[in-house]
């Protein structure tokens, strides 16, 4: 009997050295609790923490719309978010940041060409374009050589920059009895502020503009992310820098010129 106590003892002794890990984290969690270990990182691969959102979400989203998550728009969601609990929230929070992210890039890609405006879609299309549209819009008349030059280069930019907001409208109905001698003209919109506006017959280096002289413009105010460097190389600003009454010789280069200046009066 001795012996068999004895080895009984060992035995127990033996479950101690090789306690179930999990009996650790147990104690361990309890240290973390009364503070005498520093908290734990917690360790959720991707998958894992999208499928606990994908729990928790559905969950709530279920019980009070009876709806699937990825069939409500932002109305709801923020209905949805209104009965949660604290952890819940934080979680929701991330996954409604997700959501309105993918809502945001299918609604940008509507764009990819350039829309003919009128009068009265005016308000709507540009001043109330939304939050994070930059909005590029051409005053024209389709008689005029390089209205209809600059017409072909958006149309190849709105193309290639499917996130903004193309747009022409006829110049009178835009704004009665504007001036030809002013077109074309652009105005660049971005929620509601106008951010700058290109005017007359030599933006964008008039005749010779090219698709890459446009699309480095447009990106220097912000309305596209474009990879280009200036195409009017570094001369020409030294050149223009120093003195604005001496012309830098060049066809090409007074035309940059040209467009350089009426730039800056417009800002």
């Amino acid at each position: 009997q001795h012996q068999h106590h004895h080895q009984q003892h060992q035995h127990h002794l033996h479950q101690i050295t090789m306690q179930d890990p999990n009996e650790d984290t147990e104690w361990n969690d309890i240290l973390r609790r009364k503070g005498i270990l520093p908290p734990k990182e917690p360790t959720i691969d991707e998958q894992a923490l999208e499928d606990m959102v994908d729990e928790v979400v559905q969950k709530h989203v279920a019980k009070s719309t009876g709806k699937a998550f990825e069939e409500m728009n932002i109305n709801e969601l923020n209905e949805a978010e209104d009965d949660l609990d604290e952890e819940d929230e934080r979680v929701f929070e991330e996954y409604k940041a997700k959501r309105l992210a993918e809502l945001r890039t299918q609604q940008l890609s509507l764009f990819g060409s350039v829309q003919e405006l009128n009068a009265q879609e005016y308000k709507r299309e540009v001043n109330e374009a939304g939050e994070g549209i930059w909005v590029v819009l051409l005053l024209y008349k389709p008689e005029i050589q390089v209205c209809k030059k600059l017409m072909a280069i958006f149309e190849r930019l709105a193309q290639k920059f499917k996130t903004t907001k193309f747009l022409k409208i006829f110049s009178t109905k835009c704004i009665p009895n504007y001036p030809d001698r002013n077109l074309p003209t652009v105005f660049v919109y971005f929620e509601d502020d106008l951010k700058k506006q290109y005017v007359g017959p030599s933006i964008f280096g008039g005749e010779a503009m090219t698709v890459s002289n446009v699309e480095w413009s447009l990106g220097q105010v912000g309305a596209i992310k474009t990879e280009l460097k200036d195409p009017r190389g570094p001369s020409l600003n030294q050149v223009f820098a120093s003195s604005k009454n001496q012309h830098p010789t060049g066809g090409d280069e007074s035309d940059s010129d040209a467009a350089t200046s009426s730039d800056d009066d417009s800002d």
